[in-house]
């Protein structure tokens, strides 16, 4: 395959590949910031198809350049056929992990459905394990209908959909309304999942799903006091109190990361937070390589002795 660029008009593209993806509003509106102050920085990918210009790699731009009324964007034409340009869909996506694993999973589905492709086929194909395409494939086969197309419209995180695909069919769609109508983040549809599950009869499941903040209310961690095993030494003691209050910080940290106001905060807030989050990262890193380095020199002392 030779690629080469041509402008192409917007009216001339075919989005048919887009129902394989997710198209999230809050992603289109970033690409079309980016594009009203910096124009196209990256071409799209496509495909002659019956006069229109396929799209494989760049949906979002399609959408995005829409919205700033643009006349035409740059493409890579490529001669290939359906099959392949499905398979490209995962291609290009890979090395920066932009697509979600619901898309994966649909392309993979989509593959497998329409051209009989086998989990070995697919597996040799898309050069992942055949593990990683049993996997996907087993999501799509899990979840409602009715899931999947609010899933596709970004109403459903694929966080979420993670979540929902532990209930019967039967009972995903109605909580799938009690997290979008409260507003549940990831963490907290899990935790409702789980006590839906665990409800003894159908009225306390009603409960849950109508007062959902009853069962994660209480789930922000709270500080450790203080302890003292007698068993241990007083560096023991230290020590043992050193790690659960790094535990409960880490607790509380994901938490607040995992609270959807989070997504939320202002550029002022972000310029004094962000370096202090940083701060965070670096002593993180810094824990993780003390630890691996007195845990692998005790192995390596024991096996000596």
């Amino acid at each position: 395959m030779n690629p080469i660029i041509e402008e192409i008009a917007l009216d001339k593209f075919d989005l048919s590949l887009a129902e394989m993806r997710i198209i999230n509003p809050e992603w289109v509106v970033r690409i079309q910031d980016s594009m009203w102050l910096h124009g196209q920085l990256q071409p799209l990918v496509v495909r002659l198809n019956e006069g229109k210009y396929q799209v494989i790699d760049g949906i979002k731009r399609v959408h995005a350049a829409t919205e700033l009324i643009m006349e035409t964007l740059q493409c890579y034409v490529l001669d290939v056929d359906l099959k392949q340009a499905k398979l490209l869909v995962l291609s290009y996506n890979r090395p920066h992990q932009s697509m979600e694993v619901w898309e994966e999973a649909m392309v993979l589905d989509d593959l497998s459905k329409k051209h009989d492709l086998t989990q070995q086929s697919l597996s040799r194909l898309t050069g992942y394990s055949r593990s990683w395409v049993s996997r996907r494939l087993s999501l799509v086969s899990k979840i409602d209908e009715q899931i999947v197309s609010e899933i596709k419209m970004g109403v459903i995180s694929s966080s979420h959909a993670r979540a929902l695909i532990k209930l019967p069919r039967g009972n995903q769609v109605e909580v799938a309304c009690a997290i979008t109508s409260h507003g549940l983040t990831s963490r907290q549809s899990a935790a409702l999942v789980e006590a839906f599950l665990a409800a003894e009869n159908q009225d306390k499941q009603r409960h849950i799903l109508a007062h959902p903040e009853t069962v994660f209310k209480d789930r922000e961690p709270e500080v450790p006091r203080d302890i003292y095993d007698p068993r241990l030494s007083r560096y023991g003691n230290n020590l043992m109190n050193s790690t659960q209050y790094v535990l409960s910080t880490i607790k509380h940290m994901l938490w607040c990361l995992d609270d959807k106001r989070f997504g939320a905060l202002k550029e002022t807030e972000e310029i004094v937070i962000g370096p202090e989050i940083e701060k965070v990262q670096g002593r993180a890193e810094t824990l993780i390589k003390e630890i691996t380095h007195l845990l692998i020199n005790k192995h390596v002392n024991q096996d000596e002795r």
